[in-house]
């Protein structure tokens, strides 16, 4: 019977590929709230820093509330003050009750009666505390959509994206479930990265940390380093490819999201077309 033998497969000297700047870091803006944009503070390519104000919004609603919960937490408090008086004056006259009972000139059941006012009056007040405590809270909640209908940064970025106009009507957030319902886009252009494919026969070659060498179309003449930061554990079945995530070493200045790019990785001549792949 014939043996079996394994031809040798041949090590590239280079591995090349191509793919596209990423954005990893990129925040789609909502309101939280329903409201009407009464104001628009950024404009498309600005520079924003976190809690920097984007836009205003107004909701009649939301304000009204607002009073509402100041109104209610001003009555609970008037409220607290009266039963804290009724029950110290419960208290002066169970003392009396008390005394008048030790001298004999008035009924054990009328001092028993002083006191049972004076449990019911301590009861009252503790209620009216808990009711100034949930007349706080009510205030709370109130202010913060208030306070909601400013839109700030949520993180440092540029402005890419801008579909908010002044008197537009703005769902709130959970009625707002796709990208395109949001005001807009904000893309953190320091930790952008390139996603880039390379044939799957080079995948043995290939590990985390491998450092190579891009380039932009847009900036031919500037290459700059890239290190493997992660291969993805699936190979695509329609394009025979591996997907790299490349971390970027001194990218150009202007470098922007989705800007196509070239790889290539040179690789040692004694390296080893086999082994593990390591994540």
């Amino acid at each position: 019977m014939p043996s079996l033998t394994h031809n040798a497969v041949a090590v590239p000297r280079e591995i090349s590929g191509s793919g596209y700047v990423s954005a990893p870091q990129t925040v789609h803006v909502f309101s939280k709230y329903e409201g009407t944009i009464t104001g628009l503070e950024v404009a498309i390519g600005d520079k924003v820093t976190v809690g920097q104000i984007l836009l205003r919004l107004d909701e009649p609603e939301a304000r009204f509330s607002l009073q509402m919960a100041h109104s209610a937490k001003a009555s609970a408090a008037l409220a607290l003050r009266a039963s804290i008086v009724e029950r110290d004056q419960a208290a002066a006259a169970q003392k009396r009750m008390d005394a008048l009972v030790a001298r004999q000139v008035t009924s054990v059941e009328e001092a028993e009666e002083a006191r049972r006012d004076f449990r019911i009056a301590e009861i009252a007040v503790l209620q009216a505390q808990e009711n100034l405590t949930e007349a706080d809270i009510n205030v709370q909640i109130a202010q913060e959509r208030v306070d909601a209908l400013v839109v700030t940064a949520p993180m440092d970025g540029v402005v890419t994206r801008l579909d908010a106009h002044v008197g537009d009507t703005v769902l709130a957030r959970v009625d707002s479930v796709r990208e395109d319902q949001s005001m807009l886009t904000l893309v953190d252009m320091t930790s952008l990265t390139i996603d880039a494919d390379v044939a799957e026969t080079n995948v043995s070659a290939l590990r985390k940390g491998q450092r190579g060498e891009a380039v932009l179309d847009g900036f031919p003449d500037q290459p700059f380093a890239f290190e493997i930061k992660r291969l993805e554990p699936v190979v695509s079945a329609e394009k025979g490819t591996v997907s790299l995530h490349l971390a970027l070493n001194n990218p150009p200045d202007g470098i922007r999201p989705n800007m196509a790019a070239r790889i290539r990785i040179s690789l040692a001549p004694n390296q080893p077309n086999s082994g593990d792949t390591k994540q």
